[in-house]
């Protein structure tokens, strides 16, 4: 019956990609549910501190200058809105003059979003949509190209190498040699590697640039460019804002093409990382089947030679199923009161 149900019924077992991304959807759950454990372990006790540490400050300055604690808090809440704005505490450049206004649409095509310039009016804010609507798509098919032009490099590369290694292994097996580097490819460990090792070179060099021009330790422009790198943009470190950049035409321009080279390699990277990701998964698919099937196999080695029954009406009656104790009945006993009953079958010899 049941093969025949699921016979019936082909759509209601999932296809290997459908289980892929079923196994993807609760290992992303895990490991955010895993992420969300470790940072707030980390970073809650320090923003308790924080908190408290402020609310004595503001108590302290409204004591000492005598004024209004509530009055104070509506100016603060003033101040939160002029940052919204884009007003700084210092002043810095400017936001959108033509040299702001690009930095700002790079943020936005490129989905890294520092979230340091936002429009403020309302026409701004309808503009935004549609225009990132259109940059961004066009943005992803830039990277996706990009991407296909560097693993091409890199597997030519990897090919020459491959080719010139086994050069040295001397004229024997030439043809066999050749058939097979006809159908050689490279492996997406070895892409995978070079890339990591592109962007780690790229992210050291802007780190070195970054702490120069920006004053930030070389672990803060380390971290900055890997926020940036991978377009999540959190906000809290942001090149070329200072007032003095403004005038610094080859840092601007040398920090918009640090961005592009390692946004795209990193972008790069990820989908070589995925590749890897997808495999891995499709091995844990493997052992899953495999152990499924082991399981299923020992429980019709050793199926039990007694069966559990399940009747509301009557007292049931147990039918062995081995050929030899075919025939034998035994009436079942009550247990617990539950409407439970086991059953046991005796064999010819013990009756």
């Amino acid at each position: 019956m049941k093969k025949d149900f699921i016979c019936c019924c082909p759509s209601l077992i999932p296809s290997r990609e459908t289980a892929c991304f079923y196994l993807l959807c609760v290992l992303i759950a895990l490991y955010m549910l895993a992420g969300a454990a470790i940072f707030s372990s980390l970073e809650r006790p320090a923003e308790l501190k924080t908190h408290q540490l402020w609310e004595k400050r503001l108590r302290d300055f409204s004591h000492d200058h005598n004024i209004s604690y509530e009055d104070l808090k509506s100016l603060l809440r003033h101040y939160e809105e002029a940052r919204t704005a884009g007003i700084p505490t210092e002043r810095g450049r400017a936001l959108w003059d033509i040299p702001g206004a690009f930095y700002f649409v790079g943020t936005v095509v490129s989905t890294i979003g520092f979230g340091v310039t936002a429009p403020s009016t309302v026409k701004g804010k309808v503009f935004l949509v549609f225009y990132g609507l259109l940059g961004c798509s066009a943005t992803i098919l830039f990277f996706n190209l990009f991407l296909e032009r560097v693993i091409t490099l890199l597997s030519l590369l990897i090919f020459w190498c491959h080719r010139k290694r086994m050069g040295h292994s001397g004229q024997e097996g030439r043809d066999s040699e050749d058939n097979r580097n006809g159908e050689w490819k490279p492996s997406v460990y070895q892409v995978t590697l070079i890339l990591f090792v592109a962007v780690l070179l790229v992210a050291c060099v802007a780190a070195s640039l970054y702490s120069a021009m920006e004053g930030w330790t070389y672990m803060e422009s380390l971290y900055f460019c890997f926020v940036a790198f991978s377009t999540v943009g959190f906000g809290d470190f942001v090149s070329c804002q200072r007032e003095h950049h403004e005038g610094t035409w080859a840092y601007q321009v040398a920090n918009c093409l640090l961005m592009l080279l390692g946004v795209c390699c990193t972008y790069s990277l990820f989908n070589t990382i995925s590749v890897i990701i997808k495999q891995g998964l499709n091995l844990m698919l493997e052992t899953l089947a495999w152990m499924y099937s082991g399981i299923n196999h020992y429980r019709l080695q050793h199926r039990p030679l007694f069966k559990l029954c399940f009747t509301a009406s009557e007292p049931p009656i147990f039918y062995c199923e081995d050929d030899t104790l075919h025939g034998q009945q035994v009436q079942a006993v009550s247990s617990s009161g539950h409407g439970m009953m086991w059953h046991s079958c005796v064999p010819n010899a013990i009756v």
